[in-house]
């Protein structure tokens, strides 16, 4: 039996800024990054829906958000949701990555990191 060493696969992030260029090449494919926007964009939808409508609205965004992110990740990407080992700092990230992308900056933060 040949037992890898994932370690060895993967550098120890020790900072945000290290872990944002590991979300971007986590996040290579246009699809992945759509899913990612549609379901934050969402979250910011069924928040203002449960503090004013309805308050089940409050408890299906993260459901929704992180369903579309992770099918995107398991059926687009091909690679493992980065909220498994780094939970914060991929919600810190995702959040960056939707207002990178609603401002138009995202292409750029893309290009400098070479993705």
């Amino acid at each position: 039996m040949h037992h890898v060493d994932h370690r060895a696969e993967k550098p120890e992030i020790k900072t945000f800024d290290e872990f944002w260029v590991f979300y971007l090449a986590q996040h290579s494919k246009k699809s992945t990054r759509a899913w990612h926007f549609t379901g934050t964009s969402l979250v910011f939808i069924f928040l203002a829906l449960g503090a004013t409508i309805n308050a089940w609205f409050l408890l299906a965004a993260p459901i929704t958000a992180y369903g579309l992110a992770w099918y995107s990740h398991f059926f687009i990407e091909g690679n493992k949701p980065a909220t498994f080992g780094h939970p914060l700092w991929s919600l810190r990230a995702d959040f960056k990555m939707f207002f990178f992308t609603l401002t138009g900056r995202l292409e750029h933060e893309l290009k400098k990191r070479s993705f």
